[in-house]
């Protein structure tokens, strides 16, 4: 974001604090989600205008950032939305504007211009990473399940090699006894973390646990291929395999 930032003091979380950085180059964003972005991003901001009008619209933009820096937010909110109506697709003001959301709590709010920032903006920026994970989140937040497993997904292939947000993705759906979608969380962190024995030992018990016992068993022997000096996994090998010939 240009300028200063927003007051970080009552965010609750650094994920909050992580969409309030600079945009800079970054990985090329998946294609996962997209319908789950388009769904939640439809904006219908008022048009003034029959046309968009780009100058317009960053002037407001301006406008917004002045009173947001003075921590005018609901003066800062007006300019944003002018903004967009001069130009839905004003990436800088739809993350502004989400940003004061958020800040404000106002996290419904917050939801369809995150989801839009996400779809529009192709740089793959820090700023995008950390929205996709402020939009799952709060998607989670409010149980909206099978919303937020598109994002989460594309979360994960957009930030491979990030474990930590794959298992806190992966509990909230399976303390929420969506076992399914906490096996789609696992399915994508085996495909882009190969690599992990623990991951693959996880989605062994999420497949145990739904009774697929030929599917848990690859993973543990994968998770016991990656991690040869761990008895803990040649044990799970054994015993699996000792259940599913009984």
């Amino acid at each position: 974001m240009t300028g200063k930032k927003l007051p970080i003091k009552a965010l609750s979380s650094a994920i909050a604090l992580a969409l309030l950085i600079s945009m800079a180059p970054g990985l090329q964003a998946q294609q996962t989600g997209n319908s789950a972005l388009s769904r939640l991003g439809g904006l219908e901001m008022e048009r003034n205008a029959a046309t968009i009008d780009a100058e317009l619209s960053q002037r407001h933009n301006r406008r917004g950032n002045t009173y947001s820096n003075l921590e005018r937010h609901e003066d800062a909110i007006e300019e944003y939305r002018l903004s967009l109506a001069a130009d839905p697709n004003n990436i800088d003001s739809l993350r502004n504007l989400a940003n004061i959301y958020y800040f404000l709590q106002r996290y419904e709010e917050a939801i369809p211009l995150l989801a839009r920032f996400i779809r529009l903006d192709k740089t793959g920026s820090a700023s995008v990473i950390a929205a996709q994970h402020t939009l799952g989140q709060l998607l989670r937040d409010a149980k909206r399940y099978d919303d937020a497993i598109d994002i989460d997904l594309r979360a994960i292939e957009t930030e491979p090699y990030n474990d930590s947000q794959v298992y806190v993705m992966g509990n909230t759906y399976y303390n929420a006894g969506r076992t399914d979608l906490a096996i789609q969380v696992y399915e994508k962190a085996v495909e882009v973390i190969p690599a992990n024995a623990f991951l693959h030992r996880t989605l062994g018990r999420m497949y145990e646990f739904e009774a697929r016992m030929d599917d848990a068993l690859t993973q543990y022997k994968a998770a016991a291929e990656l991690d040869a000096g761990s008895q803990f996994y040649k044990d799970l090998v054994t015993a699996t395999e000792a259940r599913i010939n009984r």
